[in-house]
C-alpha cells in the first residue's frame, strides 16, 4: 500500500528491503517508544523511501534510531534547542530541516524542525500527507 501511495506521488522514488518485525521491535525498545502505525506498515514495505535529489524522505529503521537518541541526548542541542523528547525525527530534507511525529501528546500530524530557527512547524496531517506534499516537484519548500 505505502509503496502505490509514493509511486502515485514519484514514480522514481528509490525503495529498500522491507525491514524486518524484529528490527522494528528492537528500534521501539532503544527509543523506550512505540513507533506511529503507519510508519511501521511503511517501514515493513520499504526500509526507508528516497525521494526527489537522493533525499531520504523517510529515514531507515537504524537512522530513525540513530538520530532520535542523539537529538534526545547530546548536551550541545540541550544548550542551543528547545527539548525534542516530544517528537520522533523520521526524515529529512536534506537542507538540515527534519520530519517528526509529536509523541507527546500522540499525534498523526507531521511537524518540520527547522534548524536555523528551532521553530518547529506543522506540515502535514499524517503520514500520507507528508509523503504527497514531500515527493510533488518542488515538494520541500515548506
Amino acid at each position: 500500500m505505502w509503496r502505490q501511495v509514493v509511486q502515485e506521488v514519484f514514480p522514481k522514488a528509490g525503495f529498500r528491503e522491507p525491514a524486518q518485525v524484529p528490527e522494528i521491535v528492537e528500534a521501539e525498545k532503544r527509543l523506550g517508544r512505540a513507533l506511529p502505525a503507519q510508519l511501521k506498515q511503511l517501514l515493513l514495505e520499504s526500509n526507508g523511501v528516497i525521494g526527489r535529489t537522493h533525499v531520504d524522505t523517510v529515514w531507515t529503521v537504524d537512522q530513525i534510531v540513530e538520530q532520535n537518541l542523539l537529538f534526545w541526548s547530546d548536551e550541545s542541542f540541550a544548550q542551543l534547542y528547545m527539548p525534542f523528547d516530544a517528537l520522533l525525527f523520521f526524515g529529512d530534507n536534506g537542507g538540515g530541516d527534519q520530519f517528526a511525529f509529536v509523541q507527546k501528546p500522540e499525534r498523526a500530524d507531521v511537524f518540520v524542525w527547522e534548524h536555523e530557527s528551532d521553530s518547529r512547524r506543522w506540515v502535514a496531517n499524517n503520514l500520507r500527507d507528508y509523503l504527497g506534499r514531500s515527493l510533488r516537484d518542488s515538494g520541500d519548500d515548506w
